[in-house]
C-alpha cells in the first residue's frame, strides 16, 4: 500500500490573501514580500510538485498517466488577471505541456465577491481585442458571478475568466502550468505591468454564445455537505464531493490512476494516517483505503 500526506508548493502572488499562510505555511506569516495566493496540495508538475513526508517530491514517485490532475487551495485579496488555458492540442504545439480545464469549489467569499467568467452575449474577437488595444476595462465584457460557499464551476480549456478578489476556494484541474494574461486591471509588480499574451490568448479563447452560457460551465449550487456527490468528469479528473458524520466510516478506491483526498473542514482518518482541514492524502492506482470520521462532521474532496 502506497499512501503519502503531502505537503504544498507555496505560489506567493500580487493578489494573494491571508488565509492559507497561517493554515498551510505558519513559518512563512509575515517573511515574504508577496502573500501566499495558491498551494500546489497535489501536484507533479514541472512548475510546482508538492511533496511526501520524506520530503520527496510527487513527480519522482508518479508518472503523468498515474497523476494527470493537479489540486490547489487559492485565496485572494485582489482579482486575478483576466485570463485563458488553451486546450490540449495547442499546449503540445506551443508550450510543450497539457492544456489545462479546471474546476473551482467556493470555500469562502465576501460579500459582493464573485468570478467573472466567459463573455457576454454578443462579444466577439474584434470585440475583445479593440477593449485590449484600447486599455478599457476588459472586466465589463465577461459575465459576472457573485458566489457562496458551496458554489461550483467547471472552467472548460478556452473559458476566459478570473477569480475575483476576497474568495477562497479549491481548484482541481489538469497537470498543466500554460496561462495566458489577456488584461491585468492595469496595475503594476514591482513598478512594471506584468507579462500579457494576448495573441495567444486570442487563437484559444472560445467566443461562440453556447460556450459562453451558465449551462457551459456546469454552475451548481450548495455541493458541500452532500454524503456523496459527482460534481465533474473530464478525462484527466473525476470530482465528487463527500461528507462523513461522527465516528462513520468508508472504504475508497482508486482506479488505474492516483486518488486524492483532500480535507475541507473536520478530520479524517485514512488508514493510519490523520488529516486535518486543508490537508491532502494521495493514494497510488488500484488501492483501497478506510476513511473515517474524527470529528462531529467531515468535509472533503474526493479526485481520481
Amino acid at each position: 500500500m502506497k499512501l503519502y500526506k503531502l505537503f504544498p508548493k507555496l505560489t506567493f502572488k500580487i493578489w494573494g490573501g491571508k488565509k492559507l499562510a497561517p493554515l498551510r505555511a505558519p513559518e512563512m506569516v509575515g517573511k515574504s514580500q508577496l502573500p501566499l495566493g495558491e498551494t500546489w496540495e497535489v501536484s507533479r508538475h514541472r512548475d510546482g510538485a508538492s511533496f511526501t513526508t520524506d520530503k520527496t517530491p510527487l513527480n519522482e514517485v508518479y508518472n503523468e498517466n498515474e497523476l494527470p490532475f493537479l489540486v490547489k487551495f487559492i485565496d485572494t485579496s485582489k482579482n486575478l488577471s483576466i485570463q485563458v488555458h488553451p486546450d490540449d492540442s495547442y499546449a503540445a504545439r506551443n508550450e510543450n505541456d497539457k492544456g489545462k480545464s479546471e474546476c473551482w469549489l467556493i470555500l469562502e467569499a465576501n460579500e459582493g465577491s464573485g468570478i467573472y467568467l466567459g463573455l457576454k452575449e454578443g462579444v466577439s474577437k474584434s470585440v475583445l481585442q479593440s477593449a485590449v488595444d484600447e486599455g478599457r476595462e476588459v472586466n465589463e465584457l465577461l459575465n459576472f458571478y457573485p458566489v457562496k460557499r458551496g458554489d461550483f464551476f467547471y472552467v472548460p480549456s478556452g473559458s476566459i475568466h478570473a477569480i475575483g478578489s476576497d474568495v477562497t476556494l479549491i481548484e482541481v484541474q489538469q497537470s498543466s502550468g500554460v496561462t495566458y494574461r489577456v488584461w491585468d486591471w492595469n496595475r503594476l509588480e514591482n513598478g512594471k505591468p506584468r507579462e500579457l499574451h494576448v495573441e495567444k490568448a486570442m487563437d484559444v479563447i472560445s467566443f461562440t454564445s453556447e460556450k459562453n452560457q451558465p449551462e457551459y460551465f456546469k454552475i451548481q449550487n450548495e455541493v458541500i455537505g452532500n454524503s456523496e456527490k459527482k460534481l465533474v468528469e473530464n478525462p484527466d479528473f473525476i470530482l465528487k464531493t463527500c461528507t462523513l458524520n461522527e465516528s462513520e466510516k468508508r472504504v475508497l478506491y482508486s482506479s488505474d490512476r492516483c486518488m486524492a483526498i483532500t480535507v475541507l473542514k473536520g478530520n479524517l482518518k485514512v488508514d493510519n494516517v490523520k488529516l486535518s482541514s486543508y490537508e491532502s492524502i494521495i493514494v497510488s492506482k488500484n488501492e483501497s483505503v478506510e476513511i473515517n470520521c474524527e470529528s462531529e462532521k467531515a468535509e472533503f474532496i474526493v479526485v481520481t
